[in-house]
């Protein structure tokens, strides 16, 4: 079989936030809400929780908790997020600083971050 060949493929490297990358309107508010997100399937794993169980401590539908799971979160709120999140057993800390620039910015540390 003759081998192929491939055009080479550009690379570009990413801020590290896809969202804005994207030019995503609202890029901020995704990449706290999907680190939320990303936090609560953390917790409903390490518990070893059920969809089903995991929406009763949230309080939210297990169909809700598959769509979140899944990446489908616009329908849910930062408060929520963070609702569900203490409701697993999470502290969250809220922390104002003077920004480096002109305009702040939304930063969420997480575990992981640590």
């Amino acid at each position: 079989m003759p081998s192929q060949k491939t055009e080479p493929t550009a690379v570009e490297f990413g801020s590290g936030h896809v969202f804005a990358d994207l030019g995503l309107p609202g890029a901020d508010k995704l990449k706290i809400k999907s680190g939320l997100v990303f936090e609560i399937t953390r917790a409903i794993r390490d518990q070893q929780l059920s969809q089903a169980e995991a929406g009763r401590r949230m309080g939210i539908p297990q169909p809700k908790v598959l769509a979140m799971m899944r990446g489908d979160f616009a329908n849910l709120s930062e408060r929520k997020l963070m609702g569900c999140l203490t409701r697993l057993g999470d502290d969250i800390e809220i922390k104002v600083t003077p920004a480096k620039r002109q305009i702040g910015q939304l930063l969420l540390w997480t575990k992981a971050a640590d």
